[in-house]
């Protein structure tokens, strides 16, 4: 196994003793499958902000634990990496800890364990519920911060959250779907990842109230637990639409929207406007297609770089800022693609 780096440094990106990656390394017995896969993602952590390692300054271990589609944890991972370099000379170290769907009782197990294995901040997309926010109230209390992504755990102690305006994202879509569908009559689906996400939950309640005062005549049919996945959210995409037949256009608060045009397709149905969120691969090539009207966007690399100032800040490396961590909602078409992503 790789020997680019220094033991102390995969033992500190993996969270495991010198002896265990010593034991891995050298592929000794008796060592845990899970511990080696731990072992191999550090590395491979390491190689992939290798160009950080040269630099002098104060270093900080970050952890990102998500529960959220993997287009779009990958779009985080790579708004991260593109912001850490631009915090020298302090260095930034990231371990990951992602997974597109998982039950409560292993969210709270990853971040009870981050206050055994010492992180200097966490950043943290989770579901709201009370179990987690008492595992994030711990981090908080041992010392690490705790810097909310996308969707917040309000009253933990958290440091910042970090994202857009979900409200105003939610009264920003039905301002460009009622314009669009004419004010109706007509009826929009609204897809949900999961109903425990309050930033989701927060994006829905501005889209309905929006929607009730300036556009009367549209309708909702909301679905909900697909998290994000083509299948299951296709499979309730098409489901709702067999039972609507005056459903004309859609909000997709929790993505899986490929699967939802697909559904349109597959049951011969039009799809008069289409609104969704994040610059991830799959909207992208929407966009570019003309399948998909507008994506309501924020610039992750400046989240991210935002988030880590957060915890220099926590840290006391830098001043206090009343500085808000929303980020402005940019309307994406298919017509004004942000350079940065016309190569992709």
């Amino acid at each position: 196994m790789s020997r680019a780096f220094l033991l102390k440094d995969i033992a500190l990106q993996a969270g495991l003793s010198l002896a265990t990656v010593d034991r891995v390394l050298n592929d000794r017995p008796g060592v845990r499958e899970h511990t080696v896969r731990r072992v191999k993602q550090a590395i491979g952590e390491l190689e992939q902000q290798r160009d950080q390692v040269g630099l002098s300054g104060r270093k900080f271990v970050l952890d990102v634990v998500m529960e959220a589609p993997a287009r779009f944890s990958e779009a985080v991972r790579q708004g991260l990496e593109q912001a850490m370099p631009s915090l020298q000379p302090a260095i930034f170290r990231a371990r990951y800890h992602l997974a597109e769907t998982r039950n409560v009782e292993t969210t709270v197990g990853i971040i009870d364990a981050l206050q055994r294995r010492g992180s200097n901040g966490v950043f943290l997309k989770a579901p709201d519920v009370t179990e987690v926010r008492a595992a994030a109230a711990r981090l908080v209390a041992a010392g690490i911060p705790v810097v909310t992504l996308v969707t917040d755990l309000p009253d933990t102690g958290r440091q910042a959250y970090v994202g857009m305006d979900n409200r105003a994202a939610g009264e920003t879509a039905a301002y460009l779907l009622g314009e669009w569908l004419g004010g109706g009559p007509a009826r929009i689906l609204v897809t949900i990842s999961s109903n425990r996400f309050r930033g989701e939950e927060e994006r829905e309640i501005g889209f309905r109230q929006a929607l009730r005062e300036r556009y009367p005549g549209l309708g909702i049919v909301e679905v909900s637990e697909g998290h994000g996945l083509d299948r299951d959210t296709g499979r309730l995409a098409c489901d709702a639409l067999r039972q609507h037949s005056d459903i004309a256009g859609v909000y997709s608060i929790g993505g899986g929207n490929l699967a939802v045009i697909e559904a349109f397709a597959a049951l011969g149905r039009p799809c008069r406007a289409f609104v969704g969120h994040d610059l991830d691969a799959d909207n992208i090539a929407l966009l570019r297609a003309g399948r998909i009207s507008a994506v309501l966007h924020h610039d992750l690399g400046q989240d991210m770089r935002s988030a880590c100032l957060h915890v220099m800040r926590a840290h006391g490396l830098l001043p206090k800022s009343p500085v808000s961590g929303m980020a402005n909602i940019q309307i994406i078409t298919p017509f004004n693609l942000p350079q940065m992503v016309a190569w992709r």
